[in-house]
Order: C-alpha cells, then sequence, then structure tokens
C-alpha cells in the first residue's frame, strides 16, 4: 500500500516527501504539541532526514508505512500530518495525526482522520488502532469523531483506541 493524495471538504491529504519538511517544521514548532507524544520540535533539516526515511518506506516488506502532510486548502498551507502504518495481510493499520497549534479546534484533524480511515477501508484496511495518552482530551476527541473507541488496553502509558470497519 501506497499513500495517494485524498481530497476531503476542505482538506488535500497529500504524500509526504522531503520537501515538505521546511514547512512542516515552521507548523510542527510549538513545543507544546509534544506535551503528550514527547521529543521536541525539529529542525527542517532533521525533519527532511526523517521525511527522507519516512518516504524511503518500511524496511519490513509486509509493512507499509503511509504518510501524508495535511493541507487547509482555503489558507493554501500546510497544518499537519496524519499516517497510518498499515500490515496488509493482517487487514490493520495503526493511526495518527498531529496538527499545528494555530490550526486546531477547527475539525481539521477529525476530517483528515476520518478521510485516511476511508481510504483504509477501501484498501481492505478491518481494523484500526490509534494510541492516545490518557490526559490527551483533544486527541481522544479526534479519535471518536472518526469512530474509534477506547479499549482497556495500555501501550506504553497510552490506552489502546480501535475501530472495526465492516
Amino acid at each position: 500500500m501506497r499513500p495517494e493524495p485524498i481530497v476531503t471538504a476542505r482538506l488535500d491529504l497529500l504524500p509526504l516527501r522531503p520537501d515538505h519538511a521546511a514547512e512542516m517544521a515552521v507548523v510542527l514548532a510549538d513545543p507544546e504539541l509534544y506535551a503528550f507524544i514527547g521529543g521536541s520540535p525539529a529542525t527542517p533539516d532533521e525533519l527532511r532526514r526523517r521525511y527522507e526515511r519516512l518516504a524511503a518506506g518500511s524496511p519490513d516488506p509486509a509493512v507499509s508505512w503511509c504518510n501524508w502532510v495535511v493541507r487547509a486548502r482555503e489558507e493554501g498551507v500546510l497544518v499537519g500530518t496524519v499516517q497510518a502504518t498499515v500490515t496488509p495481510g493482517a487487514g490493520r493499520a495503526e493511526v495518527a495525526w498531529v496538527l499545528g497549534t494555530p490550526w486546531q479546534g477547527r475539525g481539521y484533524a477529525a476530517e483528515a482522520a476520518r478521510s485516511l480511515i476511508g481510504r483504509l477501508r477501501e484498501r481492505g484496511v478491518r481494523t484500526v488502532v490509534a494510541h492516545i495518552h490518557p490526559g490527551h482530551h483533544a486527541s481522544a476527541a479526534v479519535a471518536g469523531a472518526a469512530g474509534l473507541a477506547p479499549t482497556d488496553e495500555q501501550q506504553d502509558g497510552e490506552t489502546r483506541w480501535r475501530l472495526d470497519l465492516p
């Protein structure tokens, strides 16, 4: 599975490329974004190297790394990312999202997550999971809006959210 462009009502999800790094470094520059996920803002060069690794794909042929940048069409700017680690043979994907602070609270993350899950369904994925810190209420709201529900399972201090697709 390879990422392909996805168009929603307000957003364009574009396959991530290394040349997105400079703009995304600004989008992801707020240290508050890392309060629940760990880490710190990356420099444009660090982000470019990370994006080169992601764009090259998973070293495991049984796993696909699918990464998109999220562009707010009306503003014409990148606002975040969504990603899916897909194991096609298992019909399973782990998803995640992050939006820059100025674009939070507009429903962009939920819109992007729903469209990502729709694309995964079209590609035969039957189980979608996300791992969310119990205190990260905004991310939990995005997961809920995308149809995922919390489980009793924990991994590295995060709650596993799950959606079984028909």
